[in-house]
């Protein structure tokens, strides 16, 4: 990633120059690592340089000078000579121009790709100075606030009058070349347009973003909090250049439009680094295309973070540090299973351990970890991938999912000469993870004497902070989650009820609820007897086991979420 490279050279000219030492820079790469938060930042929050140096020596490895912006005019028309959805996207602000170029003030590293582009969108050469971060923040926010000139509505009616004039695409689009595509997927308000949907969907924290072609329009949809919300539809006829400026920037190939294809996009969004992983799929009306927003700062790699109960908590870190044995996670899609995985893997990333992933794809790229991608279609499955990596010598393995036998198999060989093993499994809940395997065909006592927990994972939507309200429940919605009015004793309950914060849904943000199943010895002795699910799940619940439901009970009464969260996911 780009962000990486910088953050590198920027570790190394400090180093050189004496403002950090070996270890203070190994530090500060270790919590990028951990967080995704950009070095910089670290850098100033550890109190480790004056932003003043640090300004200095950033403008000496871009060579450029530094500018006082606060002190600094910047003037209306000036500023209206940088799109909002550039000033914004890249943390820009202008501070000088004239018929040829323009000069824009940054707080962070301007990657060389951003530069071409910046030159080809406004038509004018760039240069730039560096200044400090809360002036260049201020300036934005007084020349470039939310819904100004640069809003959806009057970039998609300047989008295709624009593209009109040019005569870069019509109405008809069923027969245009590679050179008829390329030339549209690059007109300057396309680029502009595209940048602004990613912009968009990072700053509302979106998880997935949705070019949809049908027969008479075009919609464009977030996936936020695991609910679809849809933005202002472009016109029908601009589907073609704005997916194909997606197919340019992951790339792909823009003249097949036949078949599926996967890229990945990677940029610089609003000073972090924001990865984008890109699907499309041929359909009826045109190429359907969505993208998962891989936003490693917004997610928070870390098992503080996910809101496990305390003791779910300390029993699973504990778990994780285990010299062997299998590790399981299970949920449906979106339930928040690799987070909680990739989590884990943090805290056992350090130097002494060696740790191997075999994933289908890898969405986070994390310093340290040795990511393999899986592709079947040239015979790299989770099979053939596990077998090499028990001759790498790790001492701690993820295989994406296991989907068969044969990997079942190869985790549990691994497990068994000393290796642990994280894996996920689609079942309803823990318990279910245990038979699932059994189903698969691995002998029982295999399962009983390798699997260590199972950890059942669902997300749901937590209130908003800004706007959350109490109310007292009726006797008919205590019922619902199986409780008596005699246990609550006036407990109240929460819920959100809408403000311009959490754009009126009540709700900002998710949080995990769990179900933990740790495989003692009362346990191994039931599944070696090839007890069944339900068995098994009320024996884990008389040994102290919680459900999903009881586990979203307590962040209900906890006031972080609603009745019709729990009730919808458990």
């Amino acid at each position: 990633m780009a962000e990486a490279t910088h953050s590198d050279v920027l570790l190394e000219h400090l180093l050189t120059h004496g403002y950090l030492s070996q270890q203070q820079a190994s530090d500060v790469m270790d919590e990028h690592t951990r967080t995704g938060r950009a070095v910089r930042t670290i850098i100033l929050d550890m109190e480790l340089i004056s932003e003043d140096s640090l300004l200095e020596q950033q403008a000496l490895l871009m060579g450029v000078r530094v500018l006082d912006l606060s002190r600094h005019s910047v003037t209306e028309d000036l500023a209206r000579r940088l799109p909002t959805s550039l000033a914004r996207m890249y943390n820009l602000v202008p501070v000088d121009a004239d018929a040829i170029s323009l000069e824009l003030a940054t707080c962070d590293f301007i990657a060389p790709e951003v530069v071409d582009e910046l030159r080809f969108v406004l038509g004018t050469d760039v240069t730039f100075v560096m200044s400090h971060e809360r002036d260049v923040e201020d300036a934005l926010l007084k020349f470039y606030a939310e819904g100004s000139d640069d809003s959806v509505g009057a970039m998609l009616h300047e989008l295709e009058h624009e593209l009109e004039d040019a005569g870069e695409v019509g109405e008809n689009t069923t027969n245009l070349t590679e050179e008829d595509l390329s030339s549209s997927a690059n007109a300057a308000p396309v680029i502009r347009f595209v940048n602004l949907v990613l912009y968009q969907a990072v700053q509302d924290r979106a998880s997935d973003i949705h070019f949809e072609p049908f027969e008479h329009e075009f919609k464009i949809r977030y996936r936020v909090d695991g609910a679809l919300y849809e933005m202002a539809p472009p016109p029908k006829h601009l589907a073609l250049p704005v997916i194909s400026r997606v197919k340019v920037m992951s790339g792909l190939d823009i003249s097949e439009r036949r078949l599926p294809q996967d890229g990945r996009i990677q940029l610089n969004i609003a000073g972090r680094p924001v990865d984008f992983r890109v699907s499309t799929l041929p359909t009826q009306f045109g190429e359907s295309v969505v993208l998962r927003v891989l936003d490693q700062s917004a997610v928070g790699l870390e098992l503080e973070r996910l809101g496990m109960p305390d003791d779910v908590y300390n029993n699973f870190t504990e778990d994780i540090t285990m010299p062997n044995g299998i590790i399981l996670v299970t949920g449906p899609t979106g339930s928040g299973k690799t987070t909680t995985l990739y989590a884990a893997l943090g805290r056992r990333n350090e130097v002494g351990v060696k740790i191997l992933t075999a994933e289908e794809p890898v969405e986070y790229d994390i310093d340290g970890i040795v990511q393999v991608n899986a592709n079947p279609r040239i015979n790299l499955t989770f099979n053939s991938i596990l077998r090499a990596f028990l001759r790498q010598d790790p001492d701690v393995i993820l295989v994406g999912e296991i989907r068969d036998l044969e990997t079942a198999q190869i985790a549990i060989q691994a497990s068994l000469t000393g290796h642990l093993v994280f894996s996920t499994l689609h079942t309803n809940d823990s318990a279910g993870a245990v038979t699932r395997l059994v189903d698969m065909g691995v002998e029982p006592f295999l399962v009983g004497s390798t699997l260590q927990s199972v950890m059942g994972t669902r997300l749901v939507r937590t209130i908003c902070k800004e706007c959350r309200t109490a109310f007292t429940p009726d006797a008919q919605q205590i019922r619902s989650l199986n409780l008596r009015e005699d246990e609550l004793a006036g407990q109240s309950f929460y819920f959100g009820s809408g403000c311009e914060a959490c754009h009126d849904t009540g709700y900002k943000g998710r949080r995990g609820i769990y179900e933990y199943l740790k495989i003692s010895d009362p346990l191994r002795t039931m599944i070696t007897e090839r007890k069944p699910t339900m068995v098994l799940r009320d024996r884990a619940r008389e040994l102290g086991m919680r459900t999903l439901r009881e586990d979203g009970i307590r962040c209900i009464l906890d006031g972080y979420t609603t009745m019709e969260e729990v009730l919808k996911y458990t």
